[in-house]
């Protein structure tokens, strides 16, 4: 190794130099996953409509996303702003203000109350955002611009962003390379023309204490130019013994408007995180409290460093045509190391054998994307169109160790400390470049029928260096078409119904074909007038071919595999009166392995992913008087069904429900003290295992926030 790490809850030493740059549907509403019976809680009550708000580089025109938890349009499917009615897709979008009522803390807490996504499939292991959509992998993306798989990458901070947008299936024709599950894209807090902005302060379990600010205004009187300013600093332990989940992040944006029709966004962040990996996992038929550690309190790390720039550049000339580009540079270094138990002994013995892993991995990426969009009428037809390339430059490296660790008795632990040194088993250099144009278009017939279709042809150069054989690279070049095309038709201005196929490409590894995703999907969309709500409802099957294994015989990469996935999602968001809101949701897939090459499991399950998964949260507010304050309390439960822990389905999961909570009450009209109780009643349940080990899923949480805005 380059280096050795030490260190536990008192810390560690860190030896490698870092360097940072500072500066539905039917009206559904309520659910019960199978055998429970599905209970009719629709209503029709009366309530307040919202006013439109259009919000500054916020992306989505007519939303304003820290105000309601209801998204009228969408990003997620399509470069161009479209009306979430209009789209023929299944999109899902959470917003800031469903963020911070639930007080969600991570990306997979963002992300787990929305049908068709599993999360918390690896319990405590906290390298990487973990989820899957429809039961396959997604890619994340920020501003529409790629990230890259969240398995092997960097945990998102979520209080840099305005929305989370959700679009379920394949996708490659909007946003490129990627795995048919779906995309995730981030939308980043940028400066609005008007003041605003809040303080708060957080403390709770494990030692928890958070400070974090969100705040901007205009800088000429004008409204030319304005800024906005976004932290958010954490010290803290994670549930088990030997941890830590401190975190450092800091952004900041400016935006000048030169003219009416032209916009310029500028947006530097910084996130620093010092953290564990997880908890090295517990015996196989073992029961054991939550915090107890398996792992080595002295080697025991996972950091993340990275900076990153964004520019945004948006001009309108005023006869239809609109310009938009978007440029990245980000520059990351993260790295973990832990020791876990690699196998339980079945001969009565209590000594778990455990293996050390290693893990440093960079990543520097300049990405840019730039389109013109025009959009004209003739008779009654109107027309959009867009067009598009997208430049993707990405260098990598990553290096790992492991080697064989000390073997631990379950019943009366004793650490051995860190390893003096570990047995080196990769180090490659990565280069892709990936050159892309795209096309999309929308036709809308007498306001009622829309065609839309999508064509892309995405370029990968990708040179592999492996620096332990020296002089060993391999080189490889792709050219990949994908393409969609939906149908959508406006029965009135509140409902809508649309079908879909769409296609996805996953960048293979170098001497393979790409892995193919291919989704049919048809839907329907309802969103009334008389108050903020959006139901929606979607049946899809969706398949992936040319999966990547690795063959036995040859211990050569082979595209061997093909898996399907066939199900519904349900979703309700709503506002039913100033007083009450409600997200809810329901999702049930058959997934099957159609082939698998030499490795068998043809007919099984996929694994990791449940049939069936639901999600309800109530938001009730009492209004206060001039002494008492407004008090919101909400509820929530989430039922994640039984799945398999392997692809052979010898070993499965059991269905389980956990309930979230929150209260919020106004001391002062901008002054609030909120609590958020996660896995309320500490629900715990083997989340992952099949491999040597039992991982248990995140148990209770309660954090105490303090907030103050103006």
């Amino acid at each position: 190794m380059e280096k050795l790490k030490a260190g536990g809850n008192s810390g560690r030493v860190l030896i490698r130099y870092r360097n940072a740059v500072l500066l539905g549907c039917t009206a559904l509403v309520a659910f019960a996953p199978l055998p429970v019976v599905a209970q009719d809680a629709a209503g029709q009550a009366s309530g307040t409509v919202l006013e439109t708000i259009t919000v500054d580089g916020g992306g989505t025109s007519g939303d304003d996303d820290s105000k309601s938890i209801i998204a009228n349009s969408t990003t997620g499917a399509s470069k161009m702003p479209t009306d979430i009615l209009d789209t023929a897709a299944s999109v899902s979008v959470i917003t800031a203000k469903e963020i911070q009522q639930r007080g969600a803390d991570s990306i997979e807490q963002v992300l787990q109350y929305t049908p068709g996504i599993t999360t918390d499939f690896y319990g405590a292991d906290d390298r990487f955002d973990y989820y899957k959509i429809r039961g396959f992998d997604a890619w994340a993306y920020r501003d529409g611009l790629t990230l890259g798989d969240p398995f092997g990458g960097v945990r998102e901070e979520p209080y840099a962003f305005e929305r989370v947008e959700v679009l379920k299936g394949a996708s490659s024709t909007a946003y490129g390379v990627s795995d048919p599950g779906g995309s995730v894209n981030y939308t980043t807090k940028r400066p609005k023309s008007e003041k605003f902005g809040e303080v708060y302060t957080t403390g709770g379990s494990y030692d928890h204490a958070e400070a974090g600010f969100d705040f901007g205004d205009n800088i000429t009187e004008d409204d030319t130019l304005s800024y906005r300013l976004t932290g958010k600093f954490q010290k803290s332990d994670a549930e088990y013994d030997y941890s830590k989940d401190d975190e450092q992040f800091i952004m900041g944006g400016l935006t000048w408007r030169p003219t009416d029709q032209a916009t310029v966004t500028l947006v530097y962040d910084h996130l620093d995180r010092d953290g564990v990996p997880g908890s090295g996992g517990y015996p196989i038929g073992t029961d054991f409290e939550t915090n107890r550690f398996f792992g080595e309190p002295d080697f025991n790390y996972r950091g993340t460093d990275r900076d990153t720039v964004s520019l945004f550049l948006d001009h309108d000339f005023g006869t239809g045509l609109t310009f938009n580009s978007n440029l990245r540079y980000s520059n990351s270094e993260t790295d973990f190391g832990y020791a876990y138990i690699a196998s339980t002994p079945t001969d009565g013995s209590t000594l778990a054998p455990r293996y050390f892993y290693a893990n440093d991995s960079t990543e520097e990426t300049l990405i840019g994307d730039a389109n013109f969009t025009y959009e004209t009428s003739f008779a009654n037809v109107e027309s959009r169109t867009l067009v598009g390339a997208t430049v993707n430059d990405t260098s990598s490296t990553s290096k790992s160790w492991w080697d064989l660790a000390p073997s631990i008795d379950w019943t009366n632990p004793v650490y051995t400390g860190a390893p003096t040194s570990l047995s080196q088993i990769e180090d490659t250099a990565t280069d892709q470049l990936t050159k892309a144009l795209y096309l999309e278009q929308d036709f809308t017939f007498s306001e009622k029928v829309i065609a839309s279709f999508g064509l892309r042809n995405d370029w990968i150069d990708t040179t592999v260096t492996d620096n332990l054989t020296p002089a060993s690279s391999s080189d490889g070049s792709i050219s990949e078409f994908s393409k969609r095309v939906g149908l959508t038709y406006r029965f009135t201005e509140e409902f809508a119904t649309y079908a879909s196929y769409a296609e996805s490409v996953a960048p293979p590894s170098n001497g393979v074909e790409p892995e193919r995703g291919e989704q049919i999907e048809v839907g329907i969309k309802y969103r009334p007038d008389d108050f903020p709500a959006m139901f929606t409802a979607a049946v899809y099957d969706l398949t992936k071919t040319n999966i990547t294994r690795t063959n036995p015989a040859t211990m050569l990469e082979e595209t061997i595999g093909e898996a399907r996935v066939r199900g519904i999602d349900l979703e309700a968001k709503t506002e039913l009166t100033h007083d009450l809101s409600l997200t809810a949701g329901y999702s049930y897939l058959v997934s099957e392995i159609v082939e698998n090459g030499t490795q068998g499991n043809e007919g099984n399950e996929l694994s990791l992913v449940p049939r069936q998964t639901a999600s309800l949260w109530l938001n009730y507010t009492r209004e206060g008087n001039d002494v008492v304050g407004d008090m919101t309390v909400g509820l929530g439960t989430r039922y994640i069904g039984e799945y398999f822990l392997t692809d052979e389905n010898t070993s499965s999961s059991g269905d389980v429900f956990v309930f979230d909570a929150s209260l919020a009450y106004k001391i002062q009209p901008n002054t609030t003290f909120e609590l958020n109780v996660t896995n309320l009643f500490d629900e715990k349940y083997v989340a992952y295992g099949g491999f040597g080990a039992d991982f248990y899923n995140p148990g209770r949480a309660i954090y105490a926030t303090l907030r103050q805005t103006w």
